[in-house]
């Protein structure tokens, strides 16, 4: 394996050597995967972590992100005596399979020569773990020594360790849950339709026609994003403030801060994500369920795990609250699985595990350190 695909901190991408079974029967071929990575990978190949991203994120989670310069998404956890140390450990994170910065997705060339579109086959979060699973036996490592995620980063998380339970020392699912609930499910949904309603959209074929359904997925980020945040959060930040305004317009311009921050959002959103990687995401994350998948009893989903496990998620959280912790700690106790578990005091809402919470990046460096020790690193 050459460096520079060990060394990658500006990114790089592997086509798997061989096809890619995916959960629903179809077999992907020719799969890329785009990647960074950051620290060293030291002469045991025994210091990796791979950190796995939410919906919206990409393979950059620390260092600067090249289109933009801005910093990667978890750059207050990844880095130079950061939480996740990068003079310490070897850290990578990959774009998953089915998204748009970079991997293999609706968006790329199919087998005809334009973009797949909804010809892409539908995808699940276990086929993500396995493309990850897959772009490692490329780069020859065999062991890790954490996987790390939070939201959906956390679903793969626990997807790892009940697809590949003696292949990591630890695993870290942080804000998330092991299935979606029926509320999750109703608000992907909104945001699906938002996305088709859009005249753009043409069936998902709008590349090939030279347009982007910019309003419809600008008004699915909008109500996902509300989801992120909590009350308290809201009344801190925005309130009932005006924006650059004394009095309110009485008409449908943007009166309110809050509105203004969520048509930024929106805005923002549809220049760096594509619509229909947007679609299968979602879908993804809807298809997410544990418990259905090792026959109706959690537990037994982490039957071969042989990793330890951290929980943790935040109190302010209402789109995975704390009772979804709570559920998979008991199912991993229930096989005996050595697992602990935080819950995070914070009002910021489910995305407080993206911003400052000194305990949460406390507990984690402890949890990442003594694993570590472990391994004698």
């Amino acid at each position: 394996m050459t460096t520079a695909l060990l060394h990658a901190p500006d990114g790089a991408a592997l086509r798997l050597p061989a096809p890619l079974a995916l959960a629903s029967g179809a077999q992907l071929e020719g799969v890329e995967i785009a990647y960074a990575t950051a620290g060293t990978l030291n002469a045991e190949r025994s210091n990796a972590v791979l950190i796995c991203h939410a919906l919206t994120g990409d393979q950059f989670a620390t260092g600067t992100r090249p289109s933009d310069g801005k910093p990667g998404w978890w750059s207050r956890v990844v880095g130079p005596g950061k939480p996740v140390d990068t003079d310490r450990f070897f850290v990578l994170c990959s774009n998953v399979l089915g998204g748009c910065s970079g991997s293999t997705g609706p968006a790329s060339a199919g087998p005809e020569g334009g973009p797949y579109g909804l010809s892409f086959p539908v995808i699940t979060v276990s086929d993500m773990v396995a493309a990850q699973a897959a772009l490692l036996d490329a780069l020859g490592i065999e062991h890790l020594l954490a996987v790390i995620g939070g939201s959906m980063g956390g679903m793969q998380a626990l997807q790892w360790a009940a697809s590949h339970g003696d292949r990591m020392d630890a695993v870290a699912a942080i804000a998330t849950a092991a299935r979606h609930t029926p509320q999750n499910i109703a608000f992907h949904e909104v945001g699906r339709q938002a996305v088709m309603a859009d005249p753009n959209w043409r069936g998902g074929r709008y590349a090939e026609d030279g347009v982007r359904p910019e309003k419809g997925l600008a008004v699915a980020r909008m109500a996902a994003h509300v989801t992120y945040l909590s009350e308290d959060a809201l009344n801190r930040k925005f309130g009932r403030g005006l924006q650059d305004r004394d009095a309110v317009g009485y008409g449908f311009d943007a009166d309110f801060q809050i509105e203004s921050y969520l048509r930024h959002q929106g805005a923002t959103f549809v220049d760096r994500f594509d619509a229909n990687s947007y679609l299968y995401i979602t879908r993804a994350m809807d298809y997410f369920d544990l418990e259905d998948a090792a026959g109706g009893r959690l537990a037994d989903a982490f039957r071969e795990l042989k990793a330890r496990v951290f929980v943790s998620s935040f109190t302010s959280d209402w789109l995975y609250p704390t009772s979804e912790s709570r559920r998979v700690v008991r199912a991993l106790s229930g096989v005996g699985a050595e697992v602990s578990f935080a819950e995070i005091e914070s009002d910021k809402g489910h995305d407080a595990f993206l911003l400052d919470e000194p305990e949460f990046h406390r507990l984690l460096n402890g949890f990442i350190n003594s694993t570590a020790a472990r391994r004698n690193l």
